[in-house]
């Protein structure tokens, strides 16, 4: 994997290292592997082992890019590219509007495809569970808000589904004859349960889309946050 020297204190010989996968891990120049000096803002290739970097290699001593640009402002480090592996599968750092897109349109594709096959495609739908909801969490890291509210459209399903419930469960209570006249398709017995069933979609599909549009929308919260550093490399 790829990255760059945050920081560096040439008295312990410890520092940290921005990965291209948006997290951040501890080195020490023992580590080193070929030459050079660490520098702050040095590109360097390494072995992620756990939350520390190993065998160390730099690609450039020194950054190209002068200490401060134009107008006095400090130059902006290189977005890293898109990664599948760390962005469907980690709950851990952050992730911009771009790679959220590319990430969604992914797993959208995957789960139609599954839809399509019979069995094996539950079994498949099931296990997109879990990098829908890794890309939703670090979407909204990336806007400095916590994973936990990826729960809304779970809770408006919920909602969505009891209303469905509810509304066959009253109508079922108030006329015994219900499900008779159900059977017979009896105009108002049919547009009761229609009713309650499209205000429980209504309900889940509103929440659902409107949850995806601010996540998908909202910019990166600028500058480093509790997650990790900005995956846009803006300072």
């Amino acid at each position: 994997m790829r990255g760059e020297i945050l920081t560096y204190e040439p008295t312990t010989q410890t520092g940290t290292i921005s990965g291209d996968d948006s997290l951040r891990y501890s080195f020490h120049a023992s580590e080193q592997q070929g030459a050079g000096e660490f520098t702050t803002g040095a590109r360097v290739d390494f072995v992620p082992t756990g939350e520390t970097a190993t065998q160390i290699v730099l690609l450039a001593a020194i950054p190209a890019t002068p200490a401060f640009g134009h107008a006095g402002h400090a130059p902006v480090p290189d977005a890293p590219g898109y990664d599948w592996k760390p962005a469907l599968l980690s709950f851990k750092g952050r992730l911009r509007r771009q790679h959220f897109w590319i990430s969604f349109l992914i797993l959208l594709g995957a789960g139609v495809i599954a839809g399509m096959i019979p069995l094996i495609g539950w079994i498949i739908s099931l296990a997109l569970i879990w990098p829908n909801v890794a890309v939703q969490v670090k979407r909204l890291h990336d806007m400095g808000k916590t994973g936990w509210l990826v729960v809304i459209p779970w809770i408006a399903t919920v909602v969505g589904f009891t209303m469905m419930i509810m509304s066959v469960g009253m109508a079922a209570f108030t006329s015994p004859e219900y499900f008779e006249n159900l059977a017979n398709e009896d105009p108002t017995a049919v547009l009761s349960i229609v009713g309650g069933m499209m205000g429980g979609i209504a309900i889940m599909g509103l929440v659902s889309l409107a949850f995806l549009l601010w996540i998908g929308i909202s910019d990166s919260q600028r500058g480093d946050n509790r997650f990790g550093p900005n995956p846009k490399g803006e300072i």
